[in-house]
């Protein structure tokens, strides 16, 4: 993991905290990849939405699919259909639709745009990346498009609270040169047609993404809710990291107040406020993700999944994941 944001030492317990967020997007099982490298001149403007189906061939099937464009050459601005201010990209930027909303890219974003996927062209016969080339013939635009995958987004309080579009100046990420220049390098090569950059740009995507967060979490405004939020605030922060760092504790309000230097009844409006429910209710909610995501990946039994998260009987865990999920864990696990 990258250096922690310059903000994050302000909060006591940092690298626990740090680890909190590292837990939360670790269970959201992202992988990331490249698929597409594009060539636009001026004027030019394109609508862009990235199926599941486009990345398979890279990934594999993918219940959720995060995008993103890294900048070559040249610039061009980028903005959600629908709604929101554009952003103006340049080269080494990198954009991010968190919730792979529709979302317009174009020299001149006024004019009609033309649907990205009538444009894409299929890998050669030696393989490599999806291609596009398109545009009037003025100023030149060269884009490496990746994606990042998980199957586990849709409930991951990370991904959920983030913004539709995420952009960053990797030139303003300190310790995350090494990214932006080994990015540069691979994408360099994978544009060119030479093979075997795929895969450290499969890796850098996903710290990519790390970064992107770091950098928005170091960016919200003082009266942002949601999950990042909760990381802003010194008690708030020290409880996720409490319950993220040993889950299956059998923790109270009282004993998290107490820890974190705070009332039960600070705690809990704090907590409440910011995360969107009460502590104990976040905790059960968290648990249960964690077995959904044991049961997928691992063969480990119930009553082993009931006990590493919390629940004193393979009954009651069952009972609880049932309510949240729609069906039992074994079924679940089935299908």
């Amino acid at each position: 993991m990258i250096g922690a944001p310059e903000d994050m030492t302000e909060t006591p317990d940092g690298g626990l905290i740090m680890d909190a967020l590292s837990d939360v997007l670790r269970a959201a099982h992202l992988s990331g990849g490249v698929f597409l490298h594009a060539e636009f001149t001026a004027p030019w403007c394109i609508a862009a939405q990235v199926s599941s189906g486009l990345c398979a061939p890279y990934l594999g099937p993918t219940a959720h699919v995060v995008p993103y464009h890294y900048v070559l050459e040249g610039e061009l601005l980028a903005m959600v259909e629908g709604g929101g201010e554009s952003q103006a990209l340049r080269s080494g930027d990198v954009v991010l639709f968190p919730h792979n909303d529709t979302h317009i890219l174009g020299s001149d974003i006024r004019l009609p745009p033309v649907f990205g996927g009538e444009l894409i062209l299929p890998p050669n016969a030696a393989g490599g990346l999806y291609s596009i080339r398109h545009g009037g013939g003025g100023a030149r635009t060269k884009m490496i498009c990746g994606f990042l995958g998980s199957n586990s987004a849709h409930d991951n309080p990370v991904i959920t609270t983030l913004p539709r579009l995420i952009k960053l100046k990797t030139e303003e990420t300190g310790s995350a040169e090494w990214i932006r220049s080994t990015f540069q390098y691979a994408a360099d090569e994978v544009s060119h047609g030479r093979p075997g950059s795929e895969t450290v740009l499969a890796k850098l995507s996903e710290l990519l993404f790390v970064e992107a967060v770091r950098r928005h979490l170091a960016d919200l405004p003082a009266d942002q809710t949601g999950w990042l939020a909760g990381l802003r605030d010194p008690v708030v922060a020290r409880v996720l990291a409490l319950m993220h760092g040993d889950i299956a504790r059998d923790w109270s309000v009282d004993e998290l107040g107490r820890q974190a230097g705070s009332s039960r009844s600070a705690l809990s409006e704090r907590f409440s406020r910011l995360i969107g429910m009460a502590p104990m209710q976040y905790l059960a909610h968290w648990r249960l993700q964690v077995a959904a995501q044991k049961l997928k990946s691992t063969s480990a039994s119930l009553a082993q999944i009931a006990e590493a998260i919390g629940y004193e009987s393979e009954a009651a865990f069952s009972r609880a994941f049932k309510k949240k999920f729609g069906s039992a864990p074994a079924t679940w696990r089935r299908s």
